[in-house]
């Protein structure tokens, strides 16, 4: 074989090794899902109870799950195949029903650490419907903690994740990542609960340091006259 010949054939080879270790890596690679086409019909249908809630629901917490249905249809985290379209109804028998629990543990008997859960029916490889489970808070040690609206934010997008079809994703920065870092502390009832008196006290130290700047130019304008009447101009 010619030199030329020789060199041609290694840079067929060396492309080939190329192609083959490229397909490998995407293989390797491929993001994890549950379903590639998961609903066979759109849009899909939701039903948020936020009626029969437990004791610690905030209904801030139903704002979190419709910001959560317009994250995936704005193209969520980009691993899906298709745009999801939804549509949040009145009546309980919708594709998805999302509902709250005090304590996921305890209620269902879920592990410890599950903040919440897709539950699903299928017919013939598809989902026909199916229910997202979330809690209000949990216990860390034997103190309860509510959680804020960021936490449930996070926890409803993943959740609507597996429902759209993906399974768990091993990148820490992604949303499907099985476990999450509690963004806030902010307990949405507490805030709702002494919000007024936060803002009656704000008004309140506002309308004092007002009062307190006008009696002291009050003052200052009274004390210049009477110095004027006693010397005189100066």
């Amino acid at each position: 074989m010619s030199e030329k010949k020789h060199d041609v054939a290694i840079v067929i080879i060396s492309f080939l090794v190329i192609i083959f270790v490229s397909q490998f890596a995407l293989a390797a690679y491929e993001y994890p899902k549950l379903l590639d086409t998961p609903w066979d019909h759109f849009p899909i249908t939701v039903f948020i109870d936020d009626v029969d809630v437990p004791l610690h629901y905030s209904p801030t917490y139903r704002v979190q799950v419709e910001s959560a249905l317009l994250y995936w249809e704005d193209g969520g985290n980009s691993k899906l195949d298709f745009m999801p379209n939804f549509e949040v109804v009145d009546t309980d028998d919708a594709d998805i029903r999302i509902m709250w629990v005090e304590n996921i543990e305890e209620v269902i008997g879920a592990q410890e650490g599950v903040a919440g859960f897709w539950s699903p029916y299928m017919i013939n490889g598809k989902y026909l419907r199916g229910d997202i489970v979330l809690e209000v808070g949990n216990y860390q040690g034997y103190a309860w903690r509510q959680y804020g609206d960021l936490n449930m934010l996070l926890v409803t997008k993943h959740e609507l994740g597996h429902a759209l079809g993906l399974a768990h994703s091993s990148d820490k920065k992604d949303i499907m990542y099985p476990t999450y870092e509690e963004r806030d502390n902010m307990n949405p009832l507490l805030l709702s609960a002494t919000l007024p008196y936060l803002v009656v006290f704000v008004v309140g130290s506002l309308a004092v340091v007002v009062f307190l700047l006008i009696s002291w130019r009050r003052y200052k304008l009274k004390r210049e006259h009477l110095e004027m009447e006693l010397f005189g101009e100066k």
